[in-house]
């Protein structure tokens, strides 16, 4: 089976739509239809369905594509390799957002990645917490940054700061605020993130610590957005530290003085893609952009997220 047509298949599935995928993938809409086609006959299945909105994917379509973007990825996988015997750092991956480009410091990150390996392609995709896991997985991304817990051994994870998150609330809910116990302020309503991510996983976590769970009203899976929906009188939610003082200062919200909670911003890959050799520039690279003064021991084995409540 030709690679280029899983390609096609990837770049369909992924716009939904021929027309931008023949433009992504510069092929003509014929030419992607067709390799459309014959992929369906060599596999003796029907991947997409015509609807008004564009290429649907059928059950069938959508159970394959995960391993069509498997293979893409393990013959990736062999190229890098390849590569790397011939001395040279190059190819093309996919890493993760999880938090505003600035936070991350993206553009310092792409920019001296960039400059040292010319050769080297970076593509992202921004990803709720949790599922950027799922996406290492599943082969959809090659590593990822990430906030909170990696219990599982199969990641390999460089530490890159501590995060800090504070109780925000509109400002015009102040006296409320200021007056609240934790059932009072688990009461009011709450914009939360998916269950999936790291952020939903530590207001449940703050709450549930005394005895009582918050009350969602909206479910929100950017930073920016949940800021400006609090600041915009819909709800409360947890903030990063630096954003809310911010927003505070401003006038926007106000912060409940109660709880502080602390979780860990990693730079996350497989365990068996560690010690790839692209993998391992965007590491030294971090490390530097950081300030982190040795590359991190393995953590794999010993990730732990941490939760401080400070009185």
């Amino acid at each position: 089976m030709e690679l280029y047509l899983l390609r096609s298949f990837v770049a369909v599935a992924d716009t939904g739509n021929l027309t931008r995928a023949a433009e992504r993938l510069h092929h003509s809409q014929p030419a992607l239809s067709a390799h459309i086609k014959g992929l369906e006959d060599a596999l003796g299945v029907q991947l997409f369905k015509r609807a008004p909105s564009g290429m649907a994917l059928t059950p069938a379509g959508r159970e394959l594509l995960v391993r069509a973007e498997q293979a893409l990825a393990a013959v990736e996988d062999l190229q890098r390799a390849a590569r790397s015997l011939s001395g040279h750092i190059a190819g093309r991956l996919r890493i993760g957002t999880v938090s505003d480009p600035e936070f991350l410091r993206l553009g310092a990150f792409l920019g001296r990645t960039l400059q040292r390996f010319p050769r080297l392609e970076l593509e992202l995709h921004h990803e709720v917490s949790g599922a950027a896991l799922d996406a290492l997985r599943e082969g959809r991304l090659d590593a990822s940054f990430y906030f909170g817990a990696l219990g599982q051994t199969e990641f390999a994870g460089l530490p890159l700061t501590e995060t800090v998150y504070r109780v925000a609330a509109p400002a015009a809910w102040k006296a409320r605020v200021d007056a609240a116990g934790w059932r009072e302020i688990a009461a009011l309503p709450w914009i939360l993130t998916p269950p999936i991510s790291t952020h939903s996983r530590l207001v449940n976590a703050l709450f549930a610590e005394h005895g009582v769970s918050p009350t969602k009203v909206i479910e929100a899976d950017n930073e920016s957005v949940i800021a400006n929906l609090v600041e915009s009188g819909l709800g409360a939610s947890l903030l990063r530290e630096a954003l809310a003082l911010e927003a505070q200062a401003a006038g926007q919200v106000c912060l409940w003085g109660e709880a502080r909670l602390s979780t860990t911003l990693w730079f996350v890959t497989l365990e068996k893609h560690a010690a790839d050799p692209a993998i391992a520039a965007l590491r030294g690279v971090l490390q530097e952009l950081w300030g982190l003064a040795k590359p991190a021991p393995d953590t794999s084995a010993r990730l732990r997220e941490r939760a401080e409540l400070e009185p």
